[in-house]
């Protein structure tokens, strides 16, 4: 049985930007199958979406400040607002998303609430969205760019 020829533009064992891959058992010997690599880099269950929620007190200058500082940190880090207090951001990967949780968890204020939460891009996909009560759907314009 021969396996699928990988994608164009890459050659069998090699990966750009990778010099040595280390090889993963295929039969035979062959080498890394890049073809079933990008599929699983590429899958819609592994592509992580990043939701942050927040409500943070804007009483006093220090609590403007703090609220300031967190919402321009999240921002500087790729997050885009959907709503008021709600920013998500693309990730590549469960690891990759876990990079960026840990960097909102070191931005966050000593006040207010802030919720994290991740979903899969399969998941990110069913999400409908709704312009000024409006029953029929908002084509939402993603900012990521889109490959058929």
């Amino acid at each position: 049985m021969t396996q699928p020829s990988p994608p164009l533009g890459y050659a069998r064992g090699t990966e750009r930007g990778v010099k040595n891959p280390t090889p993963n058992p295929t039969p035979k010997g062959r080498g890394v199958n890049l073809y079933t690599m990008s599929l699983e880099r590429l899958n819609q269950y592994r592509i992580m979406w990043i939701f942050v929620y927040f409500d943070l007190p804007t009483e006093t200058k220090q609590e403007r400040r703090a609220y300031t500082d967190f919402r321009k940190g999240i921002m500087r880090d790729g997050f885009t607002m959907m709503q008021y207090s709600i920013y998500s951001r693309h990730c590549n990967s469960r690891e990759n998303a876990e990079v960026h949780k840990k960097r909102v968890k070191s931005l966050m204020p000593t006040k207010g609430d802030i919720i994290i939460f991740e979903i899969t891009d399969a998941q990110f996909g069913r999400m409908e969205f709704y312009l000024g009560g409006n029953k029929d759907r908002a084509k939402h314009q993603s900012e990521q760019l889109e490959m058929f």
